[in-house]
């Protein structure tokens, strides 16, 4: 089995890259939805990070506001580290848990673990290969108040918080580049899904 990391800024373009990846027939195991379920009620990080935030971050269902949470942490380094250093070790967890039952079902399987911040937190490291996705700053600035509804300060504060493109760039055995069209982006993809494969 082959475990490769999916990483790049937010709105690099990683959520296309990985859903080519999954049509290719790749397994994917996405950071962001591993941490929304450990954020749910019962899951294994909702009560602590209550604990820390106090239950004004909960909305009206009972459940963590992520845009009020959000609104607490970015501006505030020490606060972002302390909800890290309840969540990840949750989700990393929860991934590791998916990767045994996909290792014991299809023991020659490509999976695909797409997270934003693998290069910041060092967890690049576990895979056995990484791809790195870019587009530019000023572009990835536009999609991610787009996709998201922030405003560009809100936008600059998360993005802050991560390393630059040449920083990821570092570490990448594969990158690609999704500012010129989804039909470009999709060819770079398959590209780098027949070299795994070749693996």
């Amino acid at each position: 089995m082959l475990q490769v990391a999916l990483t790049g800024g937010m709105a690099t373009g990683k959520g296309f890259v990985g859903s080519v990846f999954e049509e290719l027939g790749c397994y994917r195991l996405e950071a962001d939805r591993l941490g929304h379920e450990t954020l749910l009620p019962g899951g294994a990080a909702f009560g602590p990070v209550v604990a820390l935030f106090g239950e004004g971050i909960l909305g009206a269902d009972g459940c963590i506001d992520r845009r009020r949470l959000g609104a607490i942490v970015f501006p505030d380094a020490a606060k972002l580290e302390a909800l890290n250093a309840i969540v990840h070790p949750a989700v990393e967890a929860l991934r590791q848990e998916r990767v045994a039952g996909i290792a014991a079902a299809d023991p020659g399987a490509i999976v695909i673990c797409e997270a934003a911040i693998y290069v910041e937190t060092g967890a690049w490291r576990r895979f056995d290969k990484v791809v790195v996705t870019v587009c530019g700053r000023e572009l990835q600035v536009t999609r991610a108040m787009v996709r998201s509804g922030w405003t560009r300060e809100e936008t600059e504060a998360r993005l802050a918080r991560q390393f630059s493109d040449d920083e990821k760039r570092k570490v990448a055995d594969y990158v690609i580049d999704t500012s010129v069209s989804f039909d470009d982006a999709r060819r770079q993809t398959v590209d780098v899904y027949n070299q795994l494969r070749g693996l």
